[in-house]
């Protein structure tokens, strides 16, 4: 079995406040997959509030107190609800819910499923009680303990102490995760290690006595009959203590004769597990290796024979700790590792705030947490098709991924863009890094691929302004041409708007042919961008390019008699459009101009060029509002 759906009524963030629930539209609902499962988004977007709700309902094998708190409740509502279904039960998995199932589908295709309730009330600051039911109408029966146990789930906290957690100390991690499973579970008397800990009774005694006879050994004959100690003084040393002592008591307590014995209290296994560690045979290991130990010793749960129950892991930040090489080798043995135990059902629901956990992960296993909702990426809720995963997940790099934390994206297609619609942004004081603004470089014209990524089809439209900036690609010349009554022009944007365009995703297409063009076209920019065409010219000469420098020294001389039409045309064509031999690169010249232009106060007039660089600006805006 695993876990399909999760439903929320006024838990944390996700709420209407309003108490009497409707109970047919929950303030969220998450769908899950069998396998692994990434919730990804930006801080406070409800990745531990969805954690947390699965294990109230839940539980955990860790033995912690889980419970419900005031803070629970959305703001101001006197009632919340929480509902796990579960699906794919197997029959050993059902038996252990007979009373509490429900079924779908009909006749011989009908299929158990379990719906697992969480409905709580509350009155003022009184201490919070509530029941955990189950049952396939809306109300449900209460839910034995015994039930509950089939359906704890193995956690893995944030910012885990894992140093802490696997040295022997009382009630210390290791031991309940070792007393939890079911090679230590229920066999407090009957286990081995209960017997071998009588052993450390027998070397004790024998220290203090060596003619000790153990009376009830787990041998016939007593292996430590055979110990020899490595020098006459540890020989002897114990006895002599014990028989100094004996000397006192007998003095203490008068003529009759009391002995003196040395021993070590009975312990419960629970008390022999306290005192295990884990460790690697280097003991020197930094925070991250003993991340990853306490990692593997959490998922043995996973993985115990005879196990009828859920078989469900909740990490929170995988990757703390953790460098991006370990986090990628990570995340593929968990997904390996779903993939290899499918007929197990073992589930994994993570979440990061790591891009390279985000590109490594292929789409469909993703859900974006955005503005209080959460969207799958699998191919029953996104416009994307079976060709646009395979692309993504070929070229969806860490760089790229940085969009699934973002507030705003814009796709851009080169890296002209990327490097200077940041600084456009600061001076009209709209820092995209301040407002959570994300530039992907897609490096081609893929824009429908990544575009689609923010269009559903499920109806759950993402509220994630979403800018597409591409080049007209039109010379001057040819943009008046008339094709069917309309321009050459006036076509182009249309085709682009109508291939791009789509709920929150916003096509800006340039005035002009491309990006350095619209920039030479306006008069007040293009002294700028002629001054990086120079600093470009220059650097690449240094570095051993072919490069000539056929521009006058300065603009002035240069522009004198040209009216800007053609100052752009020449400007354009004879360095940045020239034959590729010659070319001056354009993420120099892009670099060079972003720095010239960081450093000059310009005039509102000159970035609100409607022929020229207004579409950056209109960008912005949208992507910052």
């Amino acid at each position: 079995m695993y876990l399909r759906k999760l439903r929320l009524w006024n838990f944390r963030k996700f709420g209407s406040g309003n108490n009497e629930l409707n109970l047919d539209k929950p303030d969220l609902e998450v769908l899950f997959t069998r396998g692994l499962n990434v919730l990804i988004g930006e801080n406070d977007s409800g990745k531990t509030a969805i954690i947390d709700a699965i294990k109230l309902v839940l539980l955990t094998h860790s033995g912690e107190w889980i419970g419900l708190a005031q803070e629970d409740f959305h703001k101001d509502a006197n009632r919340l609800r929480i509902e796990c279904l579960f699906k794919k039960l197997l029959d050993n998995e059902a038996m252990h819910f007979t009373e509490w199932l429900g079924m779908y589908g009909e006749g011989k295709d009908s299929k158990p499923y379990l719906k697992v309730i969480l409905d709580a009330s509350r009155k003022g600051n009184e201490h919070l009680h509530y029941d955990v039911r189950a049952g396939a109408d809306d109300e449900g029966h209460l839910l034995s303990s015994e039930a509950r146990d089939y359906l704890r789930a193995t956690y893995l906290k944030p910012l885990r102490d894992a140093k802490s957690e696997l040295i022997p100390k009382r009630n210390s991690r290791l031991s309940q995760i070792l007393s939890g499973h079911s090679a230590f579970k229920s066999k407090d008397d009957k286990h081995v290690l209960k017997k071998l800990s009588r052993c450390w009774d027998c070397l004790f005694q024998k220290y203090f006595k060596k003619d000790y006879k153990p009376s009830d050994c787990v041998e016939t004959t007593c292996p430590h009959e055979r110990i020899f100690y490595p020098d006459t003084q540890s020989a002897n040393e114990g006895e002599g203590l014990r028989n100094n002592l004996q000397i006192f008591i007998n003095s203490f307590l008068g003529g009759e004769e009391h002995k003196a014995n040395f021993g070590v209290l009975e312990r419960e296994l629970r008390n022999i597990l306290e005192q295990f560690k884990l460790s690697l045979d280097d003991e020197q290991t930094g925070l991250g290796t003993q991340n990853l130990l306490f990692i593997a010793a959490e998922l043995i749960n996973l993985q115990r024979e005879n196990w009828t129950g859920l078989r469900l892991a909740l990490i929170e930040e995988l990757e703390a700790h953790l460098h991006p090489q370990a986090q990628m080798r990570v995340i593929e043995f968990l997904e390996k590792f779903a993939n290899n135990n499918k007929e197990k059902d073992v589930q994994f629901i993570l979440t990061t705030h790591s891009p390279n956990l985000g590109s490594k992960v292929k789409l469909e296993n993703l859900i974006i947490c955005h503005g209080g909702k959460v969207f799958p990426m699998g191919r029953d809720y996104t416009e994307l098709e079976e060709p646009d995963y395979a692309f993504l997940e070929r070229f969806l790099d860490v760089t790229k991924a940085n969009f699934f934390f973002a507030k705003g994206v814009i796709l851009v297609e080169g890296w002209s863009e990327e490097l200077i619609l940041p600084v456009l942004a600061k001076k009209i004081k709209r820092d995209l890094t301040q407002n959570g603004i994300s530039i992907v470089n897609v490096g081609n014209t893929a824009f429908l691929r990544y575009a689609k990524i923010f269009q559903r089809k499920d109806g759950q439209e993402m509220k994630l302004p979403v800018a597409v900036i591409t080049d007209l690609d039109i010379k001057p010349d040819e943009e008046t041409e008339i094709h069917n009554g309309k321009t050459k022009k006036q076509l182009t944007v249309e085709s682009k708007e109508a291939k791009y365009n789509g709920q929150r995703v916003k096509t800006f297409v340039s005035p002009h042919w491309t990006l350095e063009y619209c920039i030479a076209k306006s008069t007040q920019l293009a002294p700028f961008l002629f001054e990086a065409i120079k600093g470009a010219i220059k650097e690449m000469q240094q570095d051993g390019k072919a490069i000539t420098d056929d521009l006058p020294a300065t603009y002035t001389e240069f522009a004198t008699g040209k009216n800007q039409e053609s100052i752009a045309l020449e400007m354009y064509s004879s360095q940045i459009n020239r034959n590729e031999r010659r070319r001056i690169s354009k993420a120099i010249l892009a670099q060079h101009f972003a720095k010239i232009l960081e450093g000059k106060q310009i005039p509102k007039t000159a970035l609100n060029d409607t022929n020229s660089t207004r579409h950056l600006i209109e960008v912005i805006k949208y992507v910052t509002s």
